[in-house]
């Protein structure tokens, strides 16, 4: 590695640091979306932001909108996104957790496949595995650059369709520049960061958005919908 790579933001993530900092914390929703004062319905504006979304890409459970079969959400946490709004709309899916505490409470629940107690970086999707939409929210930031474009690209050979999507949602950097944060060892990225890795992915952007209802003292939150590239 470089001098110059050695002080990239992304440079600095530490698996070990990062899952320790998650394993200090509770297996509940208030740990998981950082619920304050400021916003106590945060994960209610959150979810309402992300099935928006979905729903402007044809997805959801409302007249006008279709199910879709598998799903997978990577960096599941303890399944607020999964219960609220995957499981609403698609038949079977599969989670990506690797704090086991976290995912003790979607052990039996209907409509749950399968529980990968393993790292973004670490998962590997079983043979024939096909996936409609893969949903990856407050995760991503763990990876390094590197990391985050073979992610992307295990999730695009799994994708069942031209129509299947990869969602990504995460913090925006707004200072320029890619963020590192000690106290959890994750990078905020800037916008264009996102899109390079996305490109060299061989994604290609369908449709992206700014999560609204934010105070203007949170960072701006994005989600993109990505899809196999038509090169």
């Amino acid at each position: 590695m470089s001098e110059a790579e050695k002080q990239r933001p992304d440079s600095f993530i530490n698996k070990d640091d990062g899952r320790q900092f998650w394993q200090s914390r509770d297996a509940d929703e208030d740990s998981m979306i950082g619920i304050s004062s400021v916003l106590p319905s945060l994960s209610k504006v959150d979810l309402e932001g992300s099935r928006s979304f979905l729903a402007k890409l044809g997805i959801g459970s409302d007249h006008g909108l279709h199910a879709i079969g598998y799903a997978l959400e990577g960096g599941a946490g303890i399944g607020r996104f999964t219960r609220s709004v995957l499981l609403n709309v698609a038949e079977q899916v599969d989670v990506i957790e690797p704090i086991d505490k976290f995912t003790e409470n979607l052990k039996g629940v209907d409509g749950i496949r399968n529980i990968f107690n393993f790292g973004l970086e670490e998962w590997h999707p079983a043979q024939g595995v096909k996936y409609d939409l893969i949903w990856n929210q407050g995760c991503i930031c763990h990876l390094t650059d590197a990391q985050v474009v073979q992610y992307l690209n295990k999730c695009k050979a799994t994708l069942k369709s031209k129509d299947s999507l990869i969602i990504i949602k995460e913090n925006l950097s707004i200072r320029g520049v890619d963020v590192f944060d000690s106290v959890d060892s994750t990078v905020t990225r800037e916008n264009r960061k996102f899109l390079s890795l996305f490109q060299q992915a061989g994604l290609r952007l369908v449709e992206a958005e700014n999560q609204s209802g934010l105070p203007g003292t949170f960072l701006p939150v994005k989600m993109y919908a990505l899809a196999q590239s038509e090169d």
